[in-house]
């Protein structure tokens, strides 16, 4: 095999196992998903000089292999399972196990070629985590308080016991976070210049700094793009179908709705932009989507600038 070659790999991630493949020329092992397999895999894609490792986001067992790979400087991306499946549709990929799988991503890295992602550090992967368990908590949260409405009377005392824990937990878990940014200067900087903007919040503030740590860093085009809030085409031939938005990352784009309809309120550079679409006859929702785009590119300047919201400020 020749080395300068770029080769393009696929691994497909369990609890116990990863699952290698490479694209053409086609080979596949396995490794354990352990420090000692990852140490394997390492040494076996050092044989290569220049390589694309693509993954996909399997809640957290891909993390140290993703964060070993970065570390040795082997670019890997990480991608979201709904690509991979609408990928494996597309090439009509019906059959499915961890090998085939593995070589399915690799045959991704090829076509694709996506973007490499950095390493995130320590504090990011801190607050990631505890902004994941936020979520987690008030997901049960939810359930409860929906089962307590019709539990009965035997078991409703058991069910408020447990609401009543678990907002102590949230509130512990907020404290916890809250504590956490402002000990850190660079956090506690990028919090206060996010929540100067109105519109924005504490929880759209940490969600922000948790899962879009690219904010600041990257143009206008590629962050609305990442978090899933640029319109794409949906032409073919004669016709010309509605711009539409999908993809992305959820959490970011879930508050960024709730920040957008109170920016639509509160924020006069968005109200005006809100209420100038509305006169033009657009529906609430897309002048809604547009004001999150909108918003996020004004946060994004705002980090890149390192200066505070002013009414007059230019993205």
């Amino acid at each position: 095999m020749d080395n300068s070659t770029e080769i393009y790999i696929g691994i497909d991630v369990s609890k116990a196992t990863l699952d290698i493949a490479t694209w053409q020329p086609q080979q596949s092992w396995q490794v354990s998903n352990t420090t000692e397999g990852i140490e394997k895999l390492l040494q076996g894609l050092k044989k290569y000089s220049s390589s694309l490792v693509v993954i996909e986001a399997t809640g957290g067992y891909e993390r140290l292999v993703v964060a070993e790979l970065v570390t040795a400087n082997i670019p890997v991306s990480v991608i979201n399972p709904k690509r991979a499946r609408d990928f494996a549709r597309s090439v009509g990929q019906l059959a499915k196990t961890d090998k085939i799988d593995a070589r399915l991503l690799a045959h991704y890295a090829q076509a694709v070629r996506p973007r490499p992602r950095p390493l995130r550090t320590e504090d990011e992967e801190r607050l990631s985590a505890l902004m994941s368990r936020r979520r987690q908590v008030i997901e049960i949260l939810t359930s409860e308080k929906n089962r307590l409405a019709t539990a009965h009377k035997t078991t409703r005392n058991r069910v408020q016991e447990h609401i009543d824990w678990l907002l102590k937990e949230l509130g512990d878990i907020d404290d916890e976070i809250n504590q956490f940014i402002q000990s850190t200067p660079l956090w506690k900087q990028k919090d206060q210049l996010l929540r100067s903007v109105p519109g924005v919040g504490g929880i759209t503030s940490q969600i922000l700094l948790a899962d879009l740590p690219e904010l600041g860093t990257i143009n206008r085009q590629c962050i609305a793009a990442l978090v899933g809030v640029a319109p794409l085409n949906q032409d073919s031939g004669r016709k010309r179908g509605k711009r539409r938005v999908f993809g992305g990352r959820e959490t970011v784009r879930n508050i960024l709705y709730m920040a957008a309809m109170s920016a639509a309120r509160f924020n006069p550079l968005i109200k005006t932009f809100y209420d100038r679409l509305i006169k033009a006859g657009k529906a609430k929702k897309v002048a809604i989507v547009a004001c999150m785009r909108k918003l996020l590119i004004l946060l994004n300047a705002i980090i890149h600038q390192n200066r505070p919201w002013q009414p007059n400020f230019q993205a």
